[in-house]
């Protein structure tokens, strides 16, 4: 049972409690003096900072695309031809912050823990308090959303304590699921060449976590998206 501090070492993490401390802190701002202006700055940063993480995917996503691009002209003889669509960033874009988001949380951390009606418990429930945590990779279970990046299919997942996230799919041929990817950075784009114009179909996700290249967990529920050329 590891011992941690409260700040995740992963962006996903850092993520999630600037996240968690927006949606819970409102609840203890009278008694821990919290103004407006904190609880403000708090939001904005928790939606800045997930916008530029889902943005950096989306990029990262977009090169993979270009690289699978060029293998396909430089040594298929057949398939998609078309220039990989250009990256659409969703809306609305959010105003950008400040530099220092976590020296900010920080900052509102030690004031919190430094007030005279602070209580563990507050600590507990607004997840700032380092404490032992069970390490039990038998109940992770991962949880899959989906976004259009061009028509392909974005798989959206978090990483937490796994090594990564096995990914199978289900493209309505008849083969069931097979192996889409073995994924070490969150949201996985489906490159795989969509159906002919004017048809659809549906696709079928199921992932499970990875750890030390061994499956641990649970399945995930399946995720089913509509996919059209």
């Amino acid at each position: 049972m590891p011992n941690t501090t409260y700040m995740p070492t992963d962006d996903g993490g850092k993520a999630e409690l600037l996240e968690h401390l927006t949606a819970t802190l409102p609840k203890y701002s009278q008694l821990l003096e919290i103004n407006e202006l904190d609880l403000l700055t708090l939001k904005n940063d928790a939606i800045s900072f997930r916008y530029t993480l889902n943005a950096l995917y989306y990029v990262q996503s977009y090169a993979q695309q270009w690289t699978n691009y060029k293998n396909i002209i430089r040594d298929s003889r057949s398939g998609n031809s078309d220039w990989p669509p250009l990256p659409k960033l969703e809306e609305p874009i959010p105003p950008a912050v400040s530099p220092g988001i976590v020296h900010r949380l920080s900052g509102l951390v030690n004031r919190i823990k430094a007030h005279k009606n602070y209580t563990q418990a507050q600590g507990q429930d607004l997840w700032i308090i380092g404490a032992a945590h069970p390490f039990d990779p038998s109940s992770w279970k991962p949880t899959l959303s989906s976004q259009s990046d061009g028509g392909h299919p974005v798989i959206g997942w978090t990483k937490g304590q796994a090594s990564a996230l096995e990914i199978w799919v289900d493209r309505n041929d008849g083969k069931n699921f097979v192996l889409l990817n073995v994924s070490t950075a969150p949201n996985t784009v489906d490159t795989t060449p969509l159906p002919e114009a004017g048809t659809s179909t549906l696709w079928k996700y199921k992932a499970i976590y990875r750890l030390h290249d061994q499956q641990v967990g649970q399945w995930s529920d399946v995720l089913i998206v509509i996919v059209g050329g």
